[in-house]
C-alpha cells in the first residue's frame, strides 16, 4: 500500500505520481463536462462525501485506527480549512467559468509558489535560473489569463474563473508546503481521512442551496459516472498519494510533478470537449511550463 513504510523505494512513489499526474489530467475535463449538468458546489459536496467514505473505509482496512499526534490538531485543521474546503470551493467555482485546459496550466504553477514560500521560510534556497523560471511562469500566468476571450481583459466571466483557479493554485502550494511535518508525525492515510471527514459536512452546508436548486432528473449517467472517477481516484486515493509524496520525497520533489499534468488536460480537452487555445494562451502554456522547469532547477552540487 501507499502509506507503508519508508522502506518503499522511490520508483514506487514516484510512479504513484506519474500515474496521479494522468487520474488529475483527466480529471480537469471530467469536471467541466459534469458541471454542464450540475451545479458547482453541489458536485464538489458530493465527490467530498463520496471521497470521504473511501479513505474511512480504506484506513480501516489498512491502520485499524484514526488517532493522530495530538499537538498536530490545530494544524490539521488549519490545513484541512485552507487547503481542502477553500481551495476545492476556489478551485470548482473557478473551473466552471473558464476551461479546463486554463485550470490545469494554471495549477501547474504550484511548484514555483512552492519554492516562493519556502525561500520565505528558508527551507529553499533559489538560483538565478530559478527566478528565470519565476518570471517566465507569471508572464505566462499573465499571458494565459489575460487572452482568455478575444483580446486580454475582453472575457470577463474567464477571468474570473482563472483567478479563481490561481487563487486556489496558491492555497495548494501554502497547504503542500506547510503539510510536510504533519504527514512525516502521522500515518498519510490518518491525516487524509480526517481531513476528508473534516471538510465533508462543510462543503455540505456550503452547498445545501445548489443542492436544493439542482435538477436531478437532467443529470446523465456519464456526468455520476464522472463523479465517481473524480471522488474515488482524483480525491479519495489522489490525496493519499499526493500526501504520500510530501511525506517521503519533500514539498518540491512532489510539486514538480503538477506541471506534466496540463499536457494531459489539453489532449483530453480537445479530444473530448473540443477546446482550443489562442497563439498568445498557447505562448503563455510554454511559458508556464519553461517557468516551472526553470523554477525547480537545483546544481549538481
Amino acid at each position: 500500500m501507499i502509506h507503508t513504510a519508508k522502506s518503499h523505494s522511490f520508483g514506487l512513489v514516484d510512479l504513484a505520481l506519474l500515474g496521479l499526474v494522468i487520474v488529475w489530467g483527466v480529471n480537469f475535463a471530467v469536471v467541466k463536462s459534469a458541471l454542464s449538468e450540475m451545479t458547482p458546489l453541489a458536485f464538489n459536496a458530493l465527490r467530498f462525501i463520496g471521497a470521504s467514505l473511501v479513505t474511512l473505509i480504506l484506513t480501516w482496512i489498512v491502520e485499524r485506527d484514526l488517532s493522530i499526534v495530538r499537538r498536530d490538531w490545530r494544524l490539521l485543521l488549519v490545513l484541512s480549512f485552507f487547503g481542502n474546503f477553500a481551495h476545492q470551493a476556489l478551485f470548482i467555482s473557478g473551473i466552471a467559468r473558464t476551461s479546463a485546459s486554463n485550470s490545469a496550466l494554471i495549477l501547474a504553477a504550484v511548484p514555483i509558489f512552492v519554492a516562493l514560500i519556502g525561500t520565505l521560510l528558508r527551507s529553499e534556497k533559489l538560483h538565478g535560473r530559478n527566478w528565470i523560471g519565476i518570471l517566465l511562469s507569471f508572464i505566462g500566468i499573465f499571458l494565459l489569463v489575460g487572452s482568455s476571450g478575444a483580446g486580454i481583459g475582453t472575457s470577463s466571466q474567464t477571468l474570473a474563473g482563472d483567478l479563481l483557479v490561481l487563487c486556489a493554485t496558491i492555497l495548494w502550494a501554502v497547504y503542500t508546503t506547510f503539510s510536510k511535518g504533519l504527514m512525516q508525525r502521522n500515518s498519510v492515510l490518518k491525516v487524509t481521512t480526517w481531513m476528508m471527514v473534516i471538510n465533508a459536512p462543510l462543503m455540505l452546508l456550503a452547498a445545501l442551496p445548489e443542492l436544493r436548486a439542482q435538477d436531478w432528473s437532467a443529470i446523465s449517467t456519464q456526468s455520476w459516472l464522472g463523479l465517481l472517477y473524480s471522488a474515488v481516484l482524483a480525491i479519495g486515493i489522489g490525496y493519499v498519494i499526493w500526501n504520500t509524496g510530501v511525506q517521503r520525497l519533500g514539498s518540491a520533489r512532489t510539486a514538480i510533478h503538477s506541471y506534466l499534468t496540463p499536457l494531459v488536460t489539453v489532449v483530453v480537452a480537445w479530444i473530448f470537449l473540443g477546446e482550443s487555445m489562442q497563439p498568445l494562451q498557447v505562448l503563455g502554456a510554454v511559458g508556464i511550463l519553461v517557468g516551472v522547469a526553470l523554477g525547480r532547477y537545483r546544481p549538481k552540487n
